[in-house]
């Protein structure tokens, strides 16, 4: 939690205003943070300042590796977290892609277990990194990403979590999340829990000893109505 308190407030003191064209809105923004979440001993990042949904956000994470691409699906799971950007989305409503209630798009597990291939066809990313690191296998190429701009017009939202590496030493797993963009106060201990229980199920999966979790925001912001919660 220090560590979110910490960024939060290196953000009132340090961020600069920028104005976000998508929200309408100014937000004070400072560009890179790391944050370190020690799995191997069980140091749960949960943030007692605020609410934390910390279910909603293992669920999410889990639909997310079993390539769900509908909202339902992840209500099933016990999280709402697509149905506003499945179902509420003006632009996504009106895309000719959209195949109908709930469908999200071929965005982030969609695209991580079905990464289209340039010659046609997909690769399953995450059963590649699985059947590699269950093999004792680190080829310093273990990623997992959501990321493919040729495809953020076939899908309801761009990722912001969007790449995943994992490497092996000896028998331990360690993670590299990288997120592109984050709303701290709303969004980042959502994203945190993620990152940690990530590494926990790979390493259980494999059947590695979980080691530490490395999580860099790129551009990490405050918008202007939060400041009053968070200065």
């Amino acid at each position: 939690m220090k560590q979110y308190l910490d960024l939060c407030q290196r953000i009132v003191n340090e961020g600069e205003w920028v104005n976000n064209e998508r929200t309408g809105k100014r937000c004070l923004t400072v560009i890179n943070a790391d944050l370190t979440y020690d799995v191997s001993k069980g140091e749960f990042p949960l943030v007692t300042t605020r609410k934390s949904y910390w279910k909603s956000a293992i669920a999410e994470i889990i639909g997310y590796l079993r390539g769900y691409d509908n909202a339902a699906d992840f209500r099933a799971l016990g999280t709402k977290t697509w149905d506003a950007n499945a179902n509420e989305n003006e632009v996504w409503l009106n895309n000719p892609y959209r195949k109908g209630e709930d469908d999200m798009g071929l965005c982030y597990g969609a695209i991580g277990r079905h990464f289209p291939k340039p010659d046609g066809g997909h690769i399953d990313l995450l059963k590649q990194i699985i059947d590699d690191l269950s093999r004792g296998v680190d080829n310093r190429g273990e990623i997992l990403t959501f990321y493919h701009p040729g495809a953020f017009h076939m899908a309801c939202l761009r990722p912001c979590m969007y790449s995943h590496h994992f490497s092996l030493l000896g028998d331990t797993l360690y993670l590299n999340s990288t997120q592109r963009s984050c709303d701290v106060p709303l969004g980042l201990n959502f994203n945190m829990v993620q990152v940690y229980v990530l590494l926990a199920i790979v390493a259980q999966i494999t059947g590695k000893k979980p080691g530490k979790a490395f999580h860099k925001i790129v551009n990490a912001h405050i918008y202007e109505d939060q400041l009053e919660t968070h200065a």
